[in-house]
């Protein structure tokens, strides 16, 4: 029967403490040279033309040609927004029978890292 507890088996080595590579030289707080691993990452961009706050009575009444009254002015600027974050504001443009908008606002990007906190 084999014995448990502290004792060591005959020619067993004894722990040694880990070793770790030296980090004094690694880059910190700097951003890496080479992002372009980063240009291929699909993001969800999207323009808010506006809102409407309705009932569901409202809601169950509409119908074909309906028209709903939305929060915005008429020629007041569209947000942009890329991940729910505003990133510009533009005016809507019809390009090759498409939408499409002009920026005429784009947020800083100060203001773009303030959104995140």
């Amino acid at each position: 029967m084999a014995e448990t507890g502290s004792s060591t088996q005959a020619g067993a080595s004894s722990p040694q403490p880990a070793s770790f590579p030296s980090v004094q030289n690694a880059q910190t707080g700097e951003a890496p040279k080479n992002i372009d691993f980063l240009l291929d990452i699909p993001m969800n961009v999207a323009v808010y033309v506006g809102s409407a706050k309705m009932a569901i009575r409202d809601l169950l009444q509409l119908a074909q040609g309906s028209v709903i009254e939305l929060d915005k002015l008429a020629g007041e600027p569209m947000e942009v927004v890329v991940n729910n974050k505003l990133v510009a504001r533009g005016e809507v443009v019809v390009v090759n029978e498409k939408f499409g908008i002009r920026l005429t606002d784009v947020v800083s990007a100060a203001e773009r890292v303030q959104q995140l906190g």
